[in-house]
């Protein structure tokens, strides 16, 4: 007999009692008067006899399935996969189990995913994006309960989690205020993605709170590339008050700006100091010198989705329908005092 084969029925006979007593005690249910000596001798029994229960059966049994549903393109991407660990952290923590399905950021292929899921019987589904961004959900992802990673959709009918922006910005500014710098430059992400506006709104904020200002002309647009950073940079500090100390929009931009820098003759964390955002672990931890940047709460976001994707299955009513997660700076050594070398 083969582990695949043995039923609830295999178990009651090798083990001497009903069928009906073998499901109230491998199902978990307490409310049947069985002694505790004959619970152990069935739950003895089924691992001896390589016992598994079918998953299936028991979904239709208890009308709520144990299995959850992650369509993302982040399954690709080399920057974002802490979505993925802490969602699968968060759901083997509650006794649930993920599914992914890869998207590649194709909205055909996206709505396949979910079609393909949903055959599994999914309990839920959620769905991350390796930029925050808002997005068109798939019609087949109304069937069940649905949350949305890292990005959000126009009408607001779905529950989001994504990453807050405008304190993550106003924390980077916030560091070089504090460090004595009252010339700040700023090189964006891509105009109008909820990144750059939220960054920059913070960024603004935290100069407004510390009694500085800053031109406009201190605020270059990048587009999220080393490249950005690198020309940003050059401009920025082509100027004839140029700044001391420039947040950059992500650690790419970050990375363009070192190379700026350096060509100059200038000193990064000493003569001009960086602040990035992201804390992307290929880049920031490595960075000469290390990279002070914000980080981007992937894990905590993956944990929170699949935590509140919980309270829908349950039924339990969801007050707050975007939830955001705090970005935590990252101190390393790109940050010096301003005057002292």
């Amino acid at each position: 007999m083969t582990q695949q084969s043995v039923t609830m029925a295999d178990v009651a006979k090798a083990a001497g009692v009903s069928r009906t007593t073998v499901s109230f005690v491998l199902n978990g249910r307490m409310e049947a008067n069985i002694p505790e000596a004959t619970r152990e001798r069935i739950n003895q029994t089924a691992r001896m006899l390589g016992y598994r229960p079918n998953a299936a059966a028991r979904t239709l049994a208890s009308k709520r399935s144990a299995w959850f549903g992650l369509v993302t393109e982040i399954a690709t991407s080399p920057f974002a996969t802490d979505v993925i660990k802490g969602a699968q952290r968060s759901a083997w923590k509650d006794g649930n189990f993920l599914l992914i399905a890869p998207s590649d950021d194709d909205p055909g292929m996206e709505m396949l995913a979910v079609e393909k899921l949903l055959e599994q019987q999914v309990g839920g589904l959620i769905i991350a994006t390796t930029w925050h961004r808002e997005i068109i959900v798939p019609e087949n992802a109304k069937s069940v309960p649905c949350v949305l990673v890292n990005c959000f959709d126009a009408e607001g009918e779905f529950p989001s989690i994504v990453p807050d922006e405008v304190a993550g910005g106003y924390a980077a500014a916030e560091i070089l205020a504090r460090a004595g710098h009252t010339n700040i430059g700023h090189i964006t992400v891509a105009q109008g993605i909820p990144a750059q506006i939220g960054r920059q709104t913070g960024m603004k904020q935290a100069l407004r709170d510390h009694g500085l200002s800053q031109e406009e002309s201190k605020i270059v647009a990048g587009d999220g590339t080393a490249d950005s950073g690198y020309h940003g940079t050059q401009e920025l500090l082509a100027q004839p008050d140029p700044p001391t100390a420039i947040f950059c929009g992500n650690d790419r931009i970050a990375m363009g700006a070192y190379d700026a820098i350096k060509e100059l003759g200038l000193r990064v964390g000493e003569d001009i100091s960086i602040v990035g955002f992201d804390d992307q672990e290929i880049l920031a931890p490595h960075m000469r010198p290390k990279l002070t940047t914000i980080a981007l709460p992937f894990e905590e976001m993956g944990m929170a989705g699949v935590s509140l994707l919980n309270q829908m299955v349950e039924g339990s009513p969801i007050e707050n329908r975007q939830i955001t997660i705090g970005c935590p700076p990252r101190i390393r050594s790109s940050v010096a005092m301003h005057g002292q070398r």
